[in-house]
């Protein structure tokens, strides 16, 4: 890596926690230069924009949540026991990124403004959706999964449960919601998904 692309990547990574947690309008440049300790025209000899910097702090700081929630998961040969492995991993493992979720954060940032930094959480949500219909539908060809289970709502349902937990969890400062919404996936993925 030359020392352009690591002062890139140190760029993103500092930027990141910042807009994670204080969003887009509440980042300023001069937030961003004393996270990053470069100059504005350090830091735009690397991005055009504000927006474009945000755009790639977001997408770093989604996959190091996508890395931190695969932890473990490669191996495991059960589509249903994949999908438990994931909502552990949601729930057990934090966001190595200050300031929680950054999809959840960048949605509701973006909810009616940026249209770019929307693009991006759009395109990690469904990814996110892929994956775990991936491994639904694996699951049902395999005779793992129940073929009646509709793998777009069950993959939105996960999502949604551990997303609406994550914003109790933070709100109450206290993990009981994050471990209701595990107990209860879990329960649902035993009794009902689970052939």
């Amino acid at each position: 890596m030359t020392k352009g692309e690591q002062t890139r990547h140190r760029v993103v990574a500092e930027a990141a926690k910042l807009f994670n947690q204080r969003g887009y309008e509440g980042s300023s440049m001069s937030d961003i230069m004393q996270v990053t300790g470069l100059e504005k025209g350090g830091i735009y000899r690397h991005f055009s924009s504000k927006e474009e910097l945000a755009a790639a702090a977001f997408d770093f700081a989604w996959n190091e949540a996508v890395q931190l929630r695969s932890h473990d998961v490669a191996g495991i040969k059960n589509s249903v026991d994949k999908l438990r492995k994931l909502i552990a991993n949601f729930v057990e493992r934090r966001s190595p990124i200050p300031g929680g979720c950054p999809l959840l954060n960048t949605a509701v940032d973006t909810d009616d403004g940026n249209p770019v930094l929307r693009k991006h959480a759009a395109k990690a949500l469904h990814a996110w959706q892929a994956r775990l219909i991936g491994i639904i539908q694996e699951g049902i060809e395999r005779g793992e999964v129940n073929p009646e289970t509709e793998p777009e709502k069950l993959a939105n349902v996960v999502i949604s449960c551990l997303e609406g937990a994550l914003m109790i969890a933070r709100l109450e400062r206290k993990s009981d919601a994050l471990l209701n919404a595990q107990a209860h996936l879990d329960m649902y993925l035993e009794a009902v998904v689970r052939l």
